[in-house]
């Protein structure tokens, strides 16, 4: 007799507590560098750093792990920021001329970014362009109780702080030009303000910029001008001197001038010194200079631009000069701003600057003034994740002590041009306790290198590099040593940062990673076809690395490879640093994109997969197990490379319409059931239909075509020790699926460690298994008999893991684009499946077992089956028996490369790239959760509950948050009629306005055809997905067969 088990009506409270103690989502910070950063600021007292960027962010750090984030409701590019020196208060001006007061601010013992209020300033009473009243330059006043604001029109405004009350003092250029000699009027106007400074000695003056090149020293109290500097160069910026007695100003020619101020000289026509550092042909505009007074005698001058226009006006740099040392900082980005950290002791004669500190529009530079030499002090945040274009991403949960020792050191030892000196930015304390577990994030780069990264803690810390293209032979050394020797020693250049996003060859890219933590043996595979084994070693070695090739056509007739070239090897030793170092290069042939790999370290093998199919390789032996053609006779585009993609997409076009007709001619021919009024004869229909007829709550899948394009290409391989012969006897065996959903098993005859050099490892087909609608096999996991995941090599016999349950029947997980199936073993009778596109209409995209620990209870914890679909949610389903656990929108669904990029972690957390530059990092854990948690110390003399509501800001800076937030507003007259004020601002529910279109990631493997596809629906389907995404807990049950 059949026996059915229907799911319970209604929710068991039980297991909902149990699920609420496993499960939570949540976005938790952002690893890498801000994208398109676009403003600078630095507060001396608090020492700590913001940076603006043009999605409208403003991020704060401090000290490691100390990070906040604040976000404006518009999407407006941030152009100024400045603090209130120890107050941690921000006021930011947008280029929509608004002006923000945020404030940090704390919640729940940890501080946050609030925004407080904001303005904007209207037109000028008779004057209908607005662009008299754009706001230029912003000064705060180190009281910070008055605020100064430089106007396009040349009018200088000023606010009380921190009310924003406008006071009744305004100065504009007519008042100005009441001091300036009739022969330097000349009927022209002055220009904008270009810059404010305050005078260091005496709180009560400031010094304004024109445009036009004139300077005036303006008491506030007397309203007078005390002295008037007649510059006749375009002016760029201002800096005072530290003693008062003289200013420096930079000028659009390329120089900069000094300037004495004396009571005695109201009206200077002439500076004391001229300086065009890199004249005398023309040369680009000093954008901004700054002069640091030192001890040691001669003063430290910086300053960005300037250099000769026509040899090198394409060049970002920044000069350091003092005394007879000359350093022109070269980088391969826009110079933002730069300041520099000094002593800000009014008692202190001199500045003495510790360090320089550049943004540039891909990176941030810090440089030590303190030691000889001006090296770089490495940072331990903001790192440049995009310095090569990433390309895939593998995560490394609890990473033994002694791989994580060896591979710090290794990294330490590339970095000899680096200096010691602890970060200078240290502002902050970081409340969040020591990870229980080192935890490693590796990137694969366009540039075929390899970066490991401390993904332990909030802070994103680079540790080392591990470059491949050393054993190609590339155009690259070639060109750099024609570089070098063309080079002049004038201008002194220095390459500085790691922003280098030009790759000398594309084939170089990495596209998978697989590395076992117990051996510290890693697997590279590339764009050509290469497939790398990699030991670590603590040593540098000079040795010659044995190449192997494996055909994958197997000598198939009818078949042309169109593609790119092999990398050629380079012949004779290569030298390597300690670290890891190559062994074994495997090359494929045809050489296309590898699209999986995968390493068993204790059985010495690898296997790899490309678009023609995967081979198996004994890297002890250095010699080839396996070799099997995955290619359909029609598999036509395979042969092209991935640079015929546009034939594919036309190809895959047609054959969307063709479905489409054929779904609307099969429709017709079948009766549709109609709905039962019983849930119970729902779930009977249900059942007894299964497969051969569609259900009221299914969508319609059609079946794939056998010759679809690129159905041979291998999407997921995995070792596993289990029963495929027979039900008694267990051994090593290899699992591979491919984008036709064909699934083969490999038995494996695996000699023991002894006899590893003299018996070469069998293998022989076991089983071959073809999903019914050939959807691509994402994912193979194979179980133990209590249904958890196999542990990782050397786990067990290292007394590392629990030993896997061999007494009990085992089973195969394997995850389709369309649905999850377990078969039993070693019969591969299917035991229970979930059928996701069915049941959402979405497509599987990326897939992991993982393991949850509970909040309620140290020893309880599940495993899980996570996917994230083309829709962008996130999905957790108990194992075996598939059943759906909790839902969750993480992606937007049109953020295509956010959605391949998506890597998870075995403790349920994840990654996913939100910009060229940026990692999203996200918890599905309740437990398992890394996030900032930080205090910062502020001094307020002003209660912040005085201002208005303060409005939290969500850290997420990206807009990634959804949560809504009101505030109260506040009336013009408040402003005394000239400034308008903006209601405190909440945080809008907006996706990520960073574009990740330029975002290059694995094209081959990870985002192909089939991500196009999901957008060429019909009206009905389109309707159909609404449904399910609006249907939560009324969507029907899914079945489950004993």
């Amino acid at each position: 007799m059949m026996k059915f088990r229907f799911r319970r009506q209604g929710n068991d409270p039980q297991r909902e507590k149990i699920k609420q103690d496993l499960f939570a989502f949540n976005k938790t910070v952002e690893h890498g560098f801000p994208n398109q950063p676009s403003a600078l600021a630095y507060d001396p007292k608090l020492q700590l750093m913001a940076i603006g960027t043009k999605s409208g962010a403003i991020k704060v750090y401090g000290a490691p792990g100390v990070e906040c984030t604040g976000l404006h409701k518009e999407t407006a590019t941030v152009t100024q920021i400045h603090f209130f020196p120890g107050q941690g208060r921000i006021l930011s001006l947008l280029d929509d001329n608004t002006l923000h007061l945020w404030e940090i601010g704390q919640k729940e013992q940890c501080s946050h970014l609030e925004e407080v209020r904001g303005f904007t300033l209207p037109g000028r009473s008779g004057i209908e362009s607005t662009s008299a009243t754009r706001v230029t330059v912003l000064l705060p006043k180190l009281s910070c109780d008055l605020l100064a604001v430089g106007t396009e029109g040349g009018g200088v405004h000023f606010l009380e702080l921190p009310s924003f009350t406008l006071l009744d003092r305004s100065l504009f250029q007519d008042e100005i030009m009441q001091s300036v000699p009739e022969e330097y009027k000349c009927g022209k106007s002055l220009g904008p303000v270009e810059s404010l400074q305050e005078h260091p000695q005496h709180p009560d003056k400031i010094l304004i910029g024109y445009s036009r090149g004139l300077v005036v020293l303006w008491d506030l109290q007397s309203r007078h001008a005390d002295n008037v500097f007649l510059g006749k160069q375009q002016l760029e910026s201002l800096v005072w001197v530290r003693s008062g007695n003289s200013f420096v100003s930079s000028h659009s020619d390329g120089g900069y001038m000094v300037w004495p101020v004396s009571s005695s000289t109201p009206c200077t026509h002439e500076p004391v010194t001229c300086t065009i550092p890199y004249g005398p042909f023309p040369c680009k505009a000093v954008n901004k200079i700054l002069w640091r007074t030192t001890e040691s005698g001669a003063p430290l001058v910086l300053f960005s631009g300037g250099m000769p226009r026509a040899s090198y006006g394409d060049r970002h740099c920044l000069t350091i000069l003092q005394d007879s040392q000359h350093v022109t900082l070269d980088f391969t980005s826009r110079v933002i701003d730069f300041f520099t950290i000094h002593c800000i002791d009014r008692d202190k004669e001199f500045d003495d600057p510790l360090a320089l500190v550049v943004l540039l529009e891909e990176e941030l530079v810090v440089i030590d003034l303190q030691t000889a030499g001006w090296p770089t002090i490495p940072a331990p945040y903001l790192a440049p994740l995009h310095s090569s274009a990433i390309t895939c991403s593998y995560h490394i949960s609890n990473v033994p002590t002694k791989l994580w020792d060896r591979v710090i050191s290794a990294g330490q030892q590339q970095c000899p041009l680096q200096t010691h000196t602890n970060w200078p930015i240290c502002g902050g304390k970081n409340l969040a306790p020591s990870p229980k577990q080192q935890e490693l994030l590796l990137t694969g780069h366009e540039d075929g290198t390899v970066r490991f990264w401390d993904a332990s803690g909030v802070s994103l810390r680079p540790l080392y590099k591990l470059s491949t293209a050393n054993i190609f032979q590339t155009d690259c050394d070639h060109n750099d040593s024609l570089t070098q020797a063309g080079e002049e020693d004038w201008p002194p250049f220095r390459k500085v940062g790691c922003f280098d996003p030009y790759s000398d060859d594309p084939r170089l890219g990495i596209q998978k990673i697989c590395l076992c933590k117990y051996s510290g043996k890693l697997v590279v595979a590339g764009t050509a076809g290469q497939v790398i084994v990699l030991y670590l070693c603590d040593e540098k070695s000079d040795h010659m690395i044995d190449v192997a090739t494996v055909d994958l056509l197997q000598d198939r007739e009818g078949f042309t490879w169109k593609g790119h070239d092999r990398l050629p090897p380079k012949s004779g030793s290569v030298l390597f640093a300690p670290g890891f170092q190559p062994v074994v290069l495997v090359q494929c042939m045809p050489p296309a994109a590898v699209t999986a790999v995968t390493l068993h370290a204790e059985w010495n093998l690898i296997a790899f997969g490309t678009s023609h199919g995967f081979g198996l390789f004994d890297y002890h032996r250095r010699s080839p197990v396996l070799a099997r053609c995955t290619l359909h006779p029609n598999d036509s585009l395979a042969m092209e490379g991935p640079l015929s993609r546009v034939k594919s997409l036309k190809k895959s076009l047609r054959q969307s319409f063709r479905r489409i007709r054929k779904s609307r001619v099969s429709g017709k021919k079948r009766v549709m059931v109609s709905s039962p009024s019983s849930k119970v004869q729902e779930a009977n229909a249900q059942l007894a239909e299964q497969d051969a007829e569609v259900t009221p709550v299914q969508r319609r899948i059609e079946p794939r075509s056998a010759d679809d394009s690129l159905s041979g290409v291998v999407r997921c391989l995995c070792f596993a020790d289990t029963f495929l012969r027979d039900g008694t006897h267990h051994g090593p065996t290899m699992w591979a699926g491919t984008n036709s959903g064909c699934v083969y098993a490999y038995a494996l005859d695996v000699p023991s460690q002894e006899k590893f050099s003299e018996q070469s490892v069998e293998a022989l087909l076991g089983k071959e298994i073809q999903l019914m609608h050939r959807a691509p096999v994402v994912s193979i996991a194979v179980l133990d008999g209590r249904g958890n995941p196999l542990p990782e090599p050397y786990e067990v016999s290292r007394d590392l893991a629990k030993a896997p349950d061999m007494q009990g029947s085992h089973s195969v997980l394997i995850a389709s684009e369309e649905q999850f199936k377990v078969f039993m073993l070693p019969k591969v009778s299917a035991k229970t499946k979930f059928k996701l596109t069915a049941h959402e209409g979405c497509r599987v995209r990326k897939v992991a077992l993982v393991n949850f620990s509970s909040v309620a209870s140290e020893d309880y914890s599940e495993n899980g089956l996570v996917c994230l679909t083309n829709l962008g949610d996130i999905h957790v389903f108990s194992i075996p028996a598939l059943r759906p656990q909790v839902r969750y929108d993480c992606i937007r669904k049109e953020d295509i490369s956010g959605i391949a990029s998506c890597v998870f972690t075995k403790t349920g957390q994840g990654f996913y790239l939100i910009s060229p530059s940026e990692y999203e990092r996200f918890s599905l854990s309740a437990r398992v959760i890394t996030k900032p948690l930080c205090q910062v110390d502020v001094d307020r003399p002003h209660d912040p509950s005085e201002l208005s509501f303060c409005t939290t800001v969500p850290h997420q800076a990206n807009g990634t948050h959804k949560a809504q937030t009101t505030g109260e507003s506040k009336s013009a007259g408040d402003a005394e009629g000239v400034f308008d004020e903006i209601s405190p601002l909440s945080s809008p529910p907006l996706d990520s306005p960073n574009s990740s279109a330029d975002i290059t990631l694995d094209t081959t493997g990870e985002l192909t055809v089939e991500d196009v596809k999901d957008f060429l629906v019909t009206v009905d389907e389109a309707e159909n997905n609404l449904r399910n995404m609006t249907e939560e807990d009324g969507r029907p049950p899914g079945i489950i067969i004993n």
